[in-house]
């Protein structure tokens, strides 16, 4: 039997946010939100609609997570930075 077309639209690929993703964010998880993305309307051509909102899913997910690992590193860093500074300070006085 062979796959058929699903009804309806296919599910938002999220590429835009997987290009900004990349642009803007973290380069690894970005590329994988691309590839992702890119998947959703082949699989959804080729009736697999489970798959297609899979990739869907992951796209985003991974647009998400390199949205949020940049920040956090910054975060982080600044933190250590103030902790080191700090302990710099108390020891040298």
């Amino acid at each position: 039997m062979q796959n058929q077309n699903p009804l309806g639209p296919p599910p938002e690929n999220h590429l835009v946010w997987a290009i900004l993703a990349t642009c803007l964010c973290c380069i690894p998880l970005g590329v994988v939100s691309i590839l992702k993305a890119n998947k959703v309307e082949s699989l959804w051509a080729q009736g697999d609609a489970v798959g297609a909102r899979k990739a869907a899913d992951d796209a985003k997910k991974y647009a998400i997570w390199s949205a949020v690992i940049v920040p956090l590193c910054f975060v982080l860093f600044y933190v250590f930075a103030f902790i080191i500074g700090l302990a710099g300070a108390l020891l040298g006085a």
